[in-house]
């Protein structure tokens, strides 16, 4: 078993750099299978999804080295196969962008149920409206589906609901389709802004990326070229967040700030000083918590991602603070745990009502998730007495170094491993 231990340190101070968007990676790594030559990505994340997708990349002929310098060269040239080994592909959510971006080239893509964070369940049904209305068939197995085409033709594409994943998704198929795709009800993601400028960069011709209606005139054939993703907008929006609950001044560098607005707008309603520049946000506390309420919804709405930490630093809020769920009503795996450090949260139906002001006692905790790993670790910072979290492998899915990060704000976190006789306990809480 592994575990990160969270020791008290006192208030975080200091500069963080942020890596480039996991989310962002995880799309831009699939669409460069349209591509007909060699695409050089900057600023991916070293992180385990990555990993993933390079196995997978290996399966089906797309070569993926990372260079001494940490770009990535991807070579699609010679991609042979359109079949995801469902084993790989459950083991993260962005699987399904490889049928997107393989479908106009192979006709017939094989592509494993998406897995990652489980929050009860992640719909593709958006997906597959997209492929369908761009002229494929689809069919659902036991472990996986198959999605097919002869050809892709455009189409007008009206979303039930807004969708990252899924405005991605169609993107990817709609850009080598024949003719013109109009996505309507799209999402407005900064990650899909960053899909369609790289794939332009490539030739694609997508127009009105970052508002509702985004319009894709089909292209034969797409060149190489490089690109630098965005910064992740979610790991610098809880290192904010952890200036709050310790009391501390942080800066996070590499950043759009025009990216994290509701995250800025939240935090100072809920007490931080926040101030910005042009590639840089500092939080400093001034002190005390002020309880609020949080809805999380779509961008540019208030991240879903940063829903979870969020709970953890209106923990220290005296009064009532209510946090709702809209995007994955069921996000709440984290909330026991918090209850666990002595933290008293009621969740009912799409909300948790949160009574803070409350001491945290550190615990034996569980990871079930990216996100509510990196809550924990910060319930971790402000508890009383050593954190014990299990679940390492969630937060090695989204952070590099999430110890080295914290560590180098002054923070108190040590990497085990080994057996326990805390091991039952902490297996049980899984």
């Amino acid at each position: 078993m592994r575990w990160i231990e969270v020791e008290p340190a006192g208030p975080l101070n200091g500069c963080v750099h942020i890596p480039g968007s996991k989310n962002s990676s995880l799309a831009l790594l699939a669409a460069a299978s349209l591509a007909d030559g060699l695409v050089t990505l900057e600023g991916i994340p070293n992180i385990d999804d990555v990993k993933l997708i390079a196995q997978i990349g290996k399966d089906i002929g797309l070569t993926i080295t990372r260079r001494p310098s940490g770009e990535i060269v991807l070579d699609p040239r010679y991609i042979h196969s359109a079949i995801i080994d469902p084993g790989k592909a459950s083991a993260y959510r962005a699987s399904y962008y490889f049928a997107g971006a393989l479908l106009a080239k192979f006709g017939r893509v094989t592509v494993g149920f998406p897995g990652g964070d489980n929050f009860v369940s992640r719909p593709i049904d958006q997906h597959m409206k997209a492929f369908q209305a761009l002229g494929a068939t689809v069919e659902f197995r036991e472990d996986h589906y198959i999605v097919e085409a002869k050809t892709l033709r455009g189409a007008d594409i009206y979303f039930d609901t807004v969708t990252s994943g899924a405005t991605i998704n169609a993107i990817l198929a709609a850009v080598r389709a024949q003719g013109r795709t109009n996505l309507y009800h799209a999402a407005v993601d900064p990650e899909v802004v960053d899909t369609a400028a790289f794939l332009n960069g490539l030739g694609a011709r997508i127009y009105g990326a970052g508002t509702d209606r985004i319009r894709i005139e089909g292209v034969p054939y797409l060149n190489g070229g490089r690109h630098t993703v965005i910064p992740d907008r979610l790991v610098a929006g809880a290192f904010l967040m952890s200036a709050g609950i310790t009391g501390g001044t942080v800066t996070v560098k590499d950043v759009i700030p025009e990216h994290l607005g509701a995250c800025i707008a939240k935090l100072s309603e809920a007490g931080l000083e926040m101030k910005w520049d042009e590639n840089s946000i500092t939080a400093r506390s001034t002190g005390q918590i002020r309880a609020t309420r949080v809805r999380a919804t779509m961008y540019p709405g208030f991240a879903t991602d940063l829903q979870q930490p969020m709970t953890a630093l209106l923990t220290q809020a005296k009064g009532k603070s209510i946090v709702t769920e809209r995007v994955y009503p069921n996000r709440f795996n984290h909330v026991p745990q918090l209850r666990r450090m002595g933290a008293e949260i009621e969740v009912r139906g799409e909300s948790a009502f949160i009574h803070g002001g409350r001491p945290l006692v550190g615990d034996w905790v569980h990871a079930t998730d990216v996100r509510a790993g990196t809550c924990l670790v910060l319930a971790g910072l402000a508890a009383e007495g050593c954190t014990r979290i299990t679940g390492v492998e969630h937060l090695e899915r989204g952070y590099e170094d999430v110890i080295g990060s914290f560590r180098a704000l002054g923070a108190k976190l040590s990497l085990h491993e080994g057996e326990t006789e805390r091991d039952g306990r902490a297996a049980g809480m899984a």
